[in-house]
């Protein structure tokens, strides 16, 4: 058997296994990044699924990812929950990295959402701060619609120049002004990992015109374009560096500025989820 028919008949399969399993087709599908997994405790749960015992399901290495899928409610709003990922740098393709979202993408969802943490370029932006995303740039030397077509999916070459969604970025930003929430908007640019961004790195990111860097969300953001999804991205910047003034970066220290964000972010998610006309 081919790789290409190998991977649609894995998708096929661990799509089947969750249709027998859950109560509903979610028309929500959230991915939640580093340090940011408290929405997935206080969604109305149904149905819970660690990875492990998912047929197919890549397993995150990482210890600040919990692994688990979510099925439940927010604001009676039918959703499904992706609590931690797998990245390009645990050895994983980009294939595997979307593997998750594309099963999820064939219960027909309308809207993902997706977050994480990244390290501000933007020398305007602050720890703790929360940016939506307007728009990427992708380095990282794969791609998960790369090799054979399939048609049912989604087009062969899918349009990028509206990747996240305005009205949805216009909703979030109306519902960060009535929460008194100070929302920044920028361009996230994903870089392959783990090491971190050397000085020259990080000048040449802000050169190339990226607000905000990290190593997750590009891969997922165009698996669900390719589906017809509603995309709407947000980073929690984690750490500031000027590349002529470094500092260090402490991955630790990313993980605690990321859960200093976390209540906000939970607040602000699920008034957004509750204005969505769906």
């Amino acid at each position: 058997m081919k790789k290409e028919d190998l991977y649609f008949k894995k998708v096929n399969e661990t799509y089947n296994f969750l249709k027998k399993k859950i109560p509903f087709f979610p028309d929500i599908i959230i991915t939640l990044g580093t340090g940011l997994f408290s929405l997935g405790e206080k969604i109305k749960k149904v149905e819970v699924f660690p990875y492990e015992e998912i047929p197919h399901f890549p397993i995150p290495t990482v210890e600040t990812h919990k692994g688990q899928l979510i099925f439940g409610y927010i604001e009676d709003k039918k959703i499904a929950i992706l609590q931690g990922r797998v990245h390009y740098y645990e050895g994983y393709s980009t294939k595997e990295i979307t593997f998750p979202l594309r099963v999820l993408t064939l219960f027909k969802p309308e809207i993902y959402i997706v977050s994480n943490a990244a390290g501000g370029l933007n020398l305007n932006f602050r720890s703790g701060d929360i940016m939506v995303i307007k728009d990427h740039i992708n380095l990282i030397p794969d791609n998960p619609l790369r090799g054979i077509s399939n048609e049912e999916w989604g087009p062969r070459f899918p349009d990028m120049s509206n990747a996240y969604d305005k009205e949805l970025i216009s909703l979030f930003k109306k519902t960060a002004k009535e929460l008194r929430e100070e929302i920044r908007e920028g361009i996230y640019v994903v870089v392959p990992g783990p090491s971190l961004e050397t000085p020259a790195e990080t000048k040449f990111l802000r050169m190339i015109g990226a607000d905000a860097v990290g190593m997750s969300t590009v891969p997922e953001v165009i698996v669900a374009v390719h589906a017809g999804l509603k995309v709407l991205g947000i980073s929690v910047i984690s750490n500031v560096n000027d590349p002529d003034n470094f500092k260090p970066i402490v991955f630790s220290e990313v993980v605690e500025e990321s859960k200093k964000a976390e209540k906000r972010l939970e607040r602000l998610i699920k008034e957004f989820i509750k204005k969505l006309k769906i």
